[in-house]
C-alpha cells in the first residue's frame, strides 16, 4: 500500500513540475515581449492633443528608462519631407530635464550619415538645431538620430516638436510633426 501511495506521488509530480515551468517560462515570454515592443514605434495614442497625421514615428534604442543613456531615432516620413530641408529644429518641453550631446547627433538619409555644417543645442531656449552641409533632397525618409542622451530622472510623457526651414524659404521654422515620447 504504501507503494502504490508512492507512486501515485511520482505520476502527479512530473505534471506538477510540468505545469510550474509552463507558467514560469509563460510569465518570463510575456514580460520580455512587453519589454521590446515598449519604444519601438508609436502605436494607438489616445487623447494626446496631437492629430495622428502629425505623430512622427521614433525608436528609443535603449528601452527609454529614467535616469540612463539612450539613443532617439527620431523619424520623419517621406511623405512629411514636401521640400528639400536646410535645417532641422526639435523643441521639447521645459520639463524635460534630459541632457543632449551635441557632438553625437547626426542626419541619416537612406541609412547613409548626412555631413551637418552645426550642431547648436540651446538648453534654456529648449530646442536643438541641426544644419546639414547641402540641404536634405525633398520626398526622402530622413531619421535625426540623437546619440548619448541622459534621459530625466523622473518618467513622463515628452512632445517633441519638429520644424523645418527650407532653402530660400522664408526665414521662418515650418512645422512637421511631433514625436511623443514616453520615459518610464
Amino acid at each position: 500500500m504504501q507503494r502504490l501511495h508512492f507512486g501515485n506521488w511520482i505520476r502527479r509530480k512530473p505534471q506538477v513540475a510540468i505545469l510550474s515551468a509552463l507558467a514560469v517560462t509563460s510569465c518570463l515570454v510575456t514580460g520580455l515581449t512587453t519589454q521590446v515592443f515598449a519604444q519601438s514605434l508609436p502605436g494607438l495614442t489616445l487623447f494626446s492633443g496631437v492629430k495622428a497625421e502629425n505623430q512622427l514615428p521614433f525608436r528609443l534604442d535603449f528601452g527609454g528608462q529614467t535616469n540612463s543613456t539612450d539613443r532617439y531615432i527620431l523619424r520623419i516620413p517621406q511623405q512629411k519631407m514636401k521640400l528639400a530641408v536646410a535645417q532641422f529644429a526639435i523643441t521639447y518641453p521645459n520639463y524635460y530635464k534630459g541632457s543632449f550631446d551635441p557632438k553625437k547627433i547626426e542626419v541619416r538619409v537612406k541609412g547613409k550619415k548626412v555631413p551637418l555644417s552645426e550642431v547648436k543645442w540651446d538648453k534654456e531656449g529648449r530646442i536643438i538645431e541641426i544644419f546639414p552641409q547641402e540641404p536634405v533632397p525633398a520626398g526622402r525618409s530622413v531619421e535625426l538620430v540623437l546619440s548619448n542622451v541622459q534621459n530625466p530622472s523622473f518618467g513622463g510623457v515628452y512632445y517633441f516638436n519638429c520644424q523645418v526651414l527650407s532653402p530660400g524659404d522664408t526665414p521662418l521654422l515650418r512645422y512637421v510633426g511631433s514625436w511623443i515620447l514616453s520615459i518610464s
